[in-house]
């Protein structure tokens, strides 16, 4: 990856005249089904460019309680794009076109015009879950019946297709726009590709521009990215199944009252008592192992290309001593 940075051909994208940069965003527009792309250095900044393009201020965008457009991004819904957040409750960061039907403002000018509704595939706070295909299908056609543009957070949207695969282009097709994360699983050092419409890809780089996103020769980024999408998909099966083996084994622990359904990549553990979360940590630590706190109670590990077998027998060694 790093022999591709510092050889790749760059130019100025600002311009729009970095082959590299155009040559991944056409890429990934036509992998998930979309027309056109635009190159962001975050997934948080081409979530919230989306959200921009797609409402005005004073809108209300629908999404899970857990998404993390609403609880992950500093408040960009409200700070950047002045548009409220309407939340629905489902397992697991799943939402049902028939959840998004009961929230939806009628229109009346003391309500809020109800102007997006965004998914989160997979669903970080979820425990790395995976949208129901059927519900996810049925929810695009009712949002097109509505007038309704359709967001994906697909930050770990790779990891959703190749835990299910499906088609890659009839699943983005059933968007109005996607965000798609190449620092997570893809293991790129940054960078996040959000794809659309020639529209609205059009308006996005309106709001890129005045978000501070014009870059320069940023192709060495998306090189980083281009062999990610070569070399990197197929071991996304891996570390999926490293997390159902640590999965299996906190399921055993005396400290856990429960484990979210591992799906993908993505691990969190719920402990008997909120106190046992820094003792957690604490332990791990010693033992060179790294996970985060989710809430009090509860304790995220996240698997990537970087953690092998051998790590992952350190892990659950750590985790298996720990009393």
């Amino acid at each position: 990856m790093l022999t591709a940075m510092m050889t790749t051909e760059t130019g100025d994208d600002v311009y729009g005249e970095d082959p590299t940069i155009n040559a991944l965003q056409s890429r990934v527009a036509a992998m998930f089904g979309q027309e056109a792309g635009l190159f962001c250095p975050s997934g948080t900044q081409s979530n919230q460019i989306a959200i921009g393009v797609h409402t005005r201020p004073g809108d209300e965008v629908v999404c899970h309680r857990l998404s993390h457009i609403y609880n992950y991004e500093g408040g960009g819904i409200a700070r950047l794009n002045g548009a409220s957040v309407r939340l629905i409750d489902g397992r697991m960061g799943r939402i049902s076109a028939s959840q998004v039907a009961a929230e939806i403002n009628p229109r009346d000018s003391h309500f809020a015009k109800t102007s997006l509704v965004s998914v989160e595939d997979t669903c970080n706070t979820g425990g790395g879950s995976i949208q129901d295909r059927a519900e996810l299908s049925e929810l695009s056609t009712f949002c097109r019946t509505e007038g309704l543009p359709l967001h994906l957070d697909g930050a770990r949207a790779w990891n959703a297709l190749v835990a299910q695969p499906m088609d890659w282009a009839a699943y983005g097709g059933q968007f109005d726009s996607i965000s798609l994360c190449f620092s997570k699983g893809m293991g790129t050092p940054a960078g996040s590709v959000l794809v659309g419409s020639r529209e609205f890809i059009a308006a996005a780089h309106r709001q890129r521009k005045v978000m501070g996103g014009g870059m320069r020769q940023v192709g060495i980024l998306a090189a980083a990215c281009l062999y990610a999408l070569d070399h990197h998909i197929e071991g996304l099966s891996e570390d999926h199944r490293r997390a159902r083996d640590l999965g299996s084994a906190l399921e055993q622990h005396p400290m856990v009252k429960a484990v979210l359904p591992v799906e993908t990549n993505i691990v969190i553990a719920q402990l008997n008592d909120d106190a046992l979360t820094e003792k957690l940590l604490t332990h791990l630590r010693a033992a060179d192992v790294w996970a985060s706190a989710f809430r009090p109670d509860r304790v995220r590990w996240v698997t990537h290309r970087d953690i092998d077998d051998a790590q992952l027998a350190a892990t659950l060694a750590a985790i298996h001593c720990w009393a």
